[in-house]
């Protein structure tokens, strides 16, 4: 138990600094290469946070642990709303400016309902792994046509900062971005390894251990990036990386993992933790919108999706023991 929890604690850390070298990495080549900040934002960094869920839930999927798998993906968006965006909130209320964040919060809540659907059958078939990555093709492709074409949005102009104030030499960029993924795949292996190891000794499922532990750590990337973003003033930025990682894990992440294993969806999934995500996931919508004006998330906002995350993680600990 000792070493599966080592195991856990170092795969964690190498994990998230490894995940933090990658978006660095990819974010300042992507930047020498051309490519618009606004795209840099919504495609490169959105991929770059979502890669630890991406590849701890393949290698699930692999290995034939389909509730961490599953738990991961989703626990991770939980997480990003209730935990992340809470105790952003709660540090500095984010106003939402940017006009492509509120076109992405309405984008995020159909995307979130239609994944709830395809899974309401109780199983991740290679049909809907299908239907989730086309989804995910088409919107990369909508957020490619949006970052070429428009420029002067605030998400673009805080984007452009963040990209100002960590240049790096094209040479460094690139080997950052091949030492981060490198060290993703092997901390990942590290990660997962040690996890269901402590969910066998512990006689709890994979999916507990996938939805606390595992998608806490996954999410450790957005927390730091959202924080430092906020108290800079830079609240669409930290608002994006939420929302990009969402919809990474909801299409990409799910959807790789279905394709190279299909699963059963458990019922505690459907009746538990999908509920609760797209509870989240409109509220976040409703909160961040601004039917009447710029939308915000003040700091008695922030502290009810903490208030959420603690009696879910709480409620999910006291029933799996």
């Amino acid at each position: 138990m000792l070493i599966a929890s080592l195991a856990i604690l170092a795969g964690l850390a190498l994990l998230v600094w490894s995940a933090d070298r990658f978006v660095e990495g990819s974010a300042a080549a992507a930047g020498h290469f051309g490519m618009p900040p606004l795209l840099i934002g919504m495609v490169v960094v959105g991929f770059g946070t979502s890669a630890p869920e991406m590849v701890v839930s393949a290698l699930a999927a692999t290995q034939g642990n389909p509730g961490l798998a599953l738990g991961n993906a989703y626990g991770s968006n939980i997480t990003n709303i209730a935990l992340i965006l809470g105790i952003t909130a709660v540090i500095a209320p984010i106003a939402v400016h940017s006009q492509v964040m509120r076109k992405e919060l309405p984008i995020l809540a159909l995307v979130t309902l239609a994944a709830a659907w395809l899974l309401f059958d109780g199983e991740l078939s290679r049909l809907d792994a299908a239907g989730l990555l086309i989804l995910f093709a088409l919107l990369l492709g909508w957020s490619i046509w949006s970052g070429i074409r428009k420029t002067d949005d605030t998400f673009a102009t805080e984007m452009d900062a963040e990209l100002t104030s960590h240049a790096m030499p094209i040479r460094k960029a690139v080997v950052w971005l091949l030492v981060g993924l490198i060290l993703l795949i092997i901390s990942s292996r590290i990660l997962v390894w040690g996890a269901v190891d402590l969910a066998t000794r512990f006689g709890v499922s994979d999916l507990v251990i996938g939805l606390t532990i595992v998608a806490i750590g996954t999410s450790l990337p957005e927390l730091a990036s959202s924080i430092i973003a906020a108290r800079k003033g830079e609240h669409d930025l930290a608002l994006g990386n939420i929302l990009g990682s969402n919809l990474f894990n909801t299409l990409a992440v799910v959807g790789i993992a279905g394709s190279i294993a299909p699963m059963a969806v458990a019922d505690e999934v459907l009746m538990r933790d999908i509920p609760v995500m797209v509870g989240l996931t409109l509220a976040l919508f409703v909160l961040g919108y601004g039917f009447r004006g710029p939308g915000r998330i003040n700091r008695l906002e922030g502290a009810g999706l903490l208030a959420v995350f603690i009696g879910y993680t709480v409620y999910l600990l006291t029933t799996a023991f």
